[in-house]
């Protein structure tokens, strides 16, 4: 198949995304090349000045502060309870999104020996990625205990799953702060971070999940003819 013109990382602070170079390996593998970008933007009118000259099709990976607001702006809507996307693909001027970071993260669990179904999960933070995570993490029959964040977690369909305490087999802070930031700790028999920054390595959770959700992207959206083609998350892991 034919590949954009463009693909890329959009949001702020995105210099140390590894996104760019996950599009390289796996555009490697099936065929297709673009032009890489950094879409730096702190709000969704900033992002539409930075592509207005982009012209031809476009796949981007969307970072905070911009998985809302491209449902209104771009007409793209998210999945139930989650309502945010981040995942953008720009084909003959019309936009289509998708939310990976629940899959992702279940997928990048499953990569550390962790199964979702039968597992409890502490996670503090109600954001965009604490929606979808959730959501995806009930769908795989686990269990929620909500940590108190900056934000609760509001009610979804991941609702069942929420137990008010308990011994938890893993936990997240989605609070912590983009770029490596720290976690707060939480009670948990193991606890992970989505956060990196420079230099993190490639067996880091934060850098399985990105590299997983991406290729959840791949699948689902960039190019899910050719999903039986894609690199497996080890092959890809080993390659960054």
């Amino acid at each position: 198949m034919s590949g954009p013109a463009y693909w890329g990382i959009a949001g702020y602070p995105i210099a140390h995304s590894l996104t760019p170079r996950l599009f390289t390996l796996v555009g490697e593998k099936l065929g297709i090349d673009a032009q890489c970008i950094f879409v730096e933007a702190d709000s969704m009118s900033e992002f539409e000045a930075n592509i207005e000259q982009l012209e031809g099709d476009l796949w981007l990976s969307c970072t905070a502060p911009l998985k809302h607001s491209p449902q209104a702006r771009l007409g793209v809507s998210g999945p139930e309870g989650v309502n945010a996307i981040n995942q953008l693909k720009r084909v003959d001027g019309k936009w289509a999104g998708i939310s990976t970071d629940g899959v992702g993260f279940v997928a990048a669990c499953r990569h550390i020996g962790i199964e979702p179904n039968g597992s409890t999960l502490r996670m503090r933070g109600g954001g965009s990625a604490a929606r979808a995570i959730a959501a995806a993490w009930a769908a795989e029959g686990g269990r929620i205990i909500p940590s108190e964040g900056r934000r609760a977690l509001l009610s979804g369909p991941w609702d069942e799953a929420i137990i008010d305490d308990g011994e938890a087999d893993l936990a997240i802070d989605l609070d912590a702060t983009a770029g490596g930031g720290d976690s707060v700790d939480l009670r948990a028999k193991q606890q992970v971070s989505i956060s990196y920054g420079e230099g993190a390595t490639s067996d880091e959770f934060a850098v399985i999940m990105v590299a997983a959700q991406h290729l959840e992207a791949w699948k689902l959206l960039f190019a899910s003819e050719q999903a039986g083609e894609l690199p497996s998350l080890t092959e890809v892991l080993k390659q960054l």
